[in-house]
């Protein structure tokens, strides 16, 4: 707890005096574009990896970055993401998940989680990924918990789009969904275009998106 300390009065010494006036104009206030959805692994920092300053993200993180499909009781997740979208009035979501995510390893490797029941059941909110990834052949263990961490991003994109705000923002076309997988060695992130339905470089591939901005009806 000590560094953590040290860490706060670094930042109130050094770091807060830098950002003073942007502190200033978010002391009532904010208007973040994006919503950053992400695992609470402690190697992946959204700010960090995007290069973002407070104020400019509105971030949930959770074990395994998921979003639980809308339903009569409604929680944190869901609550966290209807404000965003109604209230913040964000323009886009990212789902993003990470390399050697613990939470995917657990779910590709079926490990036991008698020992850790809530996670366990809330890595139910990934069954339909583990499902397709089972029925998949992969040439590696390492290649199987790859194809998880991807596949839980896609599902995890379906199940944000159950909820009444998301969909309604879609079908506005005031609202992107976009879904990452960012690689804690090498630092890159591979996007998942939604057209092919291929996980792509982000930095080939800047304009990518998950899903197009406003859905086509026919009338």
């Amino acid at each position: 707890m000590k560094d953590i300390i040290e860490g706060f009065l670094k930042f109130q010494s050094d770091a807060y005096p830098e950002r003073a006036e942007l502190f200033k104009n978010l002391a009532y206030k904010q208007n973040p574009s994006t919503l950053f959805i992400s695992c609470s692994d402690s190697r992946l920092v959204p700010e960090l990896v995007t290069q973002h300053e407070p104020g400019e993200l509105f971030v949930i993180r959770n074990a395994g970055n998921i979003v639980p499909s809308y339903g009569p009781e409604p929680g944190g997740v869901s609550a966290s993401v209807e404000y965003a979208v109604t209230a913040l009035q964000v323009t886009d979501v990212v789902i993003c998940g990470h390399s050697d995510c613990g939470a995917m390893t657990a779910i590709a490797k079926c490990k036991c989680m008698d020992h850790m029941p809530a996670v366990g059941s809330w890595l139910r909110y990934a069954d339909s990924a583990r499902v397709v990834n089972e029925a998949r052949t992969h040439s590696s263990e390492r290649a199987r918990i790859a194809a998880m961490v991807r596949e839980n991003v896609i599902a995890q994109l379906e199940n944000i789009k159950t909820h009444p705000s998301v969909r309604l923002a879609i079908r506005e076309g005031r609202l992107a969904l976009h879904g990452w997988v960012y690689d804690i060695e090498s630092g890159s992130i591979d996007a998942l275009d939604g057209a092919t339905n291929t996980f792509v470089s982000l930095a080939n591939h800047t304009n990518v998106r998950a899903t197009p901005t406003q859905l086509n009806v026919a009338v």
